[in-house]
């Protein structure tokens, strides 16, 4: 890590603690580290940068991608069904889509939007659902498939439950099942929060993870940019991409991820409101505001493009 980004606690005065395992502290935990990361400028030598990205083998306009909701395709406003509002959007902008829990017909209809997609899976009890979703997927063209790791446990101390629809353990030997029956499709394990975790989906075959509590599923669940130092570094020459999601609501958020040594990180919960309210044309203006905010602030710190990233300019 370098000597100017802090270690991760105790951190620095006035970030607010977590007092309780509510998901509610643990977001406003988030946002306050988010926001005690500060940045130095660099601006002799500052180009106007680059900020098309490389992700999975395809070129995509930004590292700023959507975020793996689920449960949202209904219709809304106007007969429109959030979900492939937020697609098509994607499609327009060329950054990569995410979907999370939905059933497959609903998830065909987000894939015929055309966006290059995720789809994301829960952790069934019932693997044969797993293993169904994650080929209906590629046969619907998924860039690539994965699993919530971190939905595992309910609020009750038992296996979660969703829909009616029982969750189960996700051990090592199923990991490396689901990457098995993926193919030559990447399969990404979302939900890792720990150095951990990582190894053992780097032993599993993963070709890339997400940095995430899920917007705080875990209680006292520590900030997903605290501990993604000491991930990247333990992945180093792995090849496996990593991305970043929780509260990332700016291009500022953004790029402090990408400093941290985040491949790519997907927008939070703050593009919500423009969907729902404007679909698809909010989602390309929030994304586009934040695609402005992050060139900003690589061309205040000499980062030319997406490969160029350097977290000594950072300071907790």
């Amino acid at each position: 890590m370098n000597d100017n980004v802090q270690s991760p606690w105790p951190g620095p005065a006035g970030l607010i603690p977590v007092t309780s395992g509510r998901a509610d502290d643990a977001n406003v935990f988030n946002r306050s580290y988010l926001d005690s990361i500060h940045v130095e400028m660099r601006v002799i030598d500052a180009v106007e940068p680059s900020l098309k990205t490389t992700i999975f083998g395809e070129e995509f306009a930004s590292p700023i991608m959507m975020p793996a909701f689920s449960h949202l395709n209904k219709v809304g406003k106007d007969g429109r069904k959030p979900m492939q509002e937020y697609a098509r959007a994607a499609k327009e902008l060329n950054t990569l889509n995410w979907v999370g829990m939905e059933p497959d017909e609903e998830y065909a209809e987000i894939a015929a939007e055309g966006a290059r997609t995720v789809r994301i899976i829960k952790p069934f009890a019932d693997h044969s659902i797993i293993l169904n979703q994650i080929r209906f997927a590629i046969e619907q063209g998924a860039i690539a498939v994965g699993v919530d790791i971190d939905h595992v446990p309910g609020t009750d101390g038992k296996y979660d439950v969703v829909d009616g629809i029982p969750l189960g353990p996700v051990m090592l030997s199923d990991l490396k099942a689901f990457v098995k029956a993926a193919g030559t499709v990447p399969f990404v394990a979302k939900g890792v929060l720990s150095v951990q975790d990582a190894v053992k989906c780097k032993e599993a075959g993963c070709q890339a993870i997400i940095v995430s509590h899920h917007h705080g599923r875990i209680p006292f669940g520590i900030a997903p940019l605290m501990v993604l130092p000491r991930i990247k570094e333990a992945l180093k020459g792995s090849g496996i991409s990593i991305f970043v999601d929780c509260g990332i609501d700016s291009g500022y958020d953004a790029y402090k991820a990408l400093a941290l040594g985040a491949d790519a990180v997907a927008v939070g919960r703050g593009i919500l409101k423009p969907l729902l309210q404007q679909g698809s044309t909010g989602v390309k203006e929030k994304i586009q505001k934040m695609n402005e905010q992050l060139s900003e602030l690589m061309m205040y710190t000499c980062v030319k493009d997406t490969r160029s990233f350097d977290a000594s300019v950072l300071y907790l």
